[in-house]
């Protein structure tokens, strides 16, 4: 996987922030960076999938537990 270079501006105490934090633990802060936008991305994707559920019609659990003992899955 190539890689490209990513230039913007942040807060100088975030960016302040970033470098102690990174510092203390030993981490790279393009890695931080990274991990940190992957998992943002992740969150979105698991919003977005919330909210299809959400208009997913659904069946009661008692009404399903029924259907298996009849068919003998249960």
């Amino acid at each position: 996987m190539g890689a490209k270079q990513l230039a913007t501006k942040i807060d100088e105490n975030i960016k302040a922030a970033l470098d102690s934090f990174c510092e203390e633990k030993g981490l790279k802060i393009n890695k931080f960076l990274e991990d940190a936008i992957l998992d943002k991305l992740e969150e979105f994707e698991d919003v977005s999938d919330l909210r299809k559920l959400r208009n997913e019609s659904f069946r009661p659990f008692d009404e399903i537990l029924k259907e298996l003992k009849a068919n003998g899955k249960l």
